[in-house]
């Protein structure tokens, strides 16, 4: 049997999908972070384990693998060449690294025109234009990533030590912060000295969380990564109508939150990042084939 496999992976986790070469999942397998920017060694030990865990549920042998033909969408792959490096660390019989957006526009808006915004861990913009895709963002969180978890914890902790240095005014969320690491601003320094992108967004449903009881310390962080969204929406998507779609675990949570204009144009996503993944893999392997069979 020919294999095809998709993979999802970012800051918080990665899927896979194992499917024949129609694009029908007959194996599914999850693990742990696959961030090719932050930790490529670490991302190639949990791509493995979700793929034989998808190897596994379709009551396939692990040694299958090398016969597998894989797409993998993956926060990072973006960044230099990171994505060539990780294709020669896998063991599969062909494998094309994409960035996470790429697939989750294929999921999103299958072939379709229009706009796909992640919004999780990280974020990327990416948006498809006549055949023609363009992404901006996903830089990571040190310097891009707009929105994202990572940043708003990160901004969130930022407001916390300027709250008990007293230069802003504090709040029941900056307090409850404080209150986190026992009120020791030593901690959060310590913290932040080796966190990653995982560990800061770990503090993002906080910030929402405190927004709904009018937090005025929530309300401003959400405000300003909603305005950063939009400047990066009015750069990237094409005046004429077209689909938008917010996805990851922020998405939802924002999409309210956008001025009128930006949510006249929602839609919801046809499908996720990992059906966009096997898609591209049907589109990519066995089309493919089949056009030169």
């Amino acid at each position: 049997m020919e294999l095809l496999l998709g993979i999802d992976g970012g800051g918080t986790g990665c899927r896979a999908a194992l499917a024949d070469k129609a694009g029908r999942v007959i194996g599914r397998g999850k693990s742990g972070s696959a961030n090719i920017m932050t930790d490529i060694e670490g991302a190639r030990v949990n791509i493995l384990a979700a793929t034989r865990q998808a190897l596994q549920d379709a009551g396939l042998d692990a040694t299958a693998e090398t016969s597998i033909s894989a797409v993998l969408g993956l926060a990072g792959a973006n960044v230099g060449d990171n994505a060539p490096r990780l294709e020669k660390l896998l063991p599969f019989a062909r494998a094309r690294v994409k960035s996470d957006a790429i697939i989750a526009l294929y999921g999103a808006i299958g072939d379709a025109d229009g706009t796909v915004v992640i919004l999780g861990t990280g974020s990327v913009f990416v948006t498809r234009k006549a055949g023609h895709i363009r992404t901006i963002g996903g830089w990571g969180f040190k310097v891009s990533d707009l929105g994202s978890g990572a940043r708003l914890g990160r901004d969130l902790l930022e407001e916390a030590l300027l709250a008990h240095d007293g230069v802003h005014s504090s709040s029941p969320l900056a307090e409850k912060t404080m209150a986190m690491f026992d009120n020791d601003p030593h901690r959060i320094v310590t913290f932040a000295r080796s966190a990653g992108p995982n560990d800061f967004g770990t503090y993002a449903p906080l910030v929402f969380e405190y927004a709904e009881n009018g937090d005025r310390l929530a309300l401003l962080l959400i405000e300003r990564a909603v305005k950063t969204i939009e400047e990066a929406l009015d750069a990237v998507m094409p005046p004429e109508k077209g689909r938008l779609c917010l996805i990851g675990g922020l998405g939802p949570l924002y999409a309210s939150r956008l001025s009128p204009k930006h949510r006249a144009r929602l839609h919801a996503p046809l499908g996720d990042a990992l059906g966009g993944a096997v898609k591209l893999a049907v589109e990519l392997f066995a089309h493919a084939e089949a056009d030169h069979g």
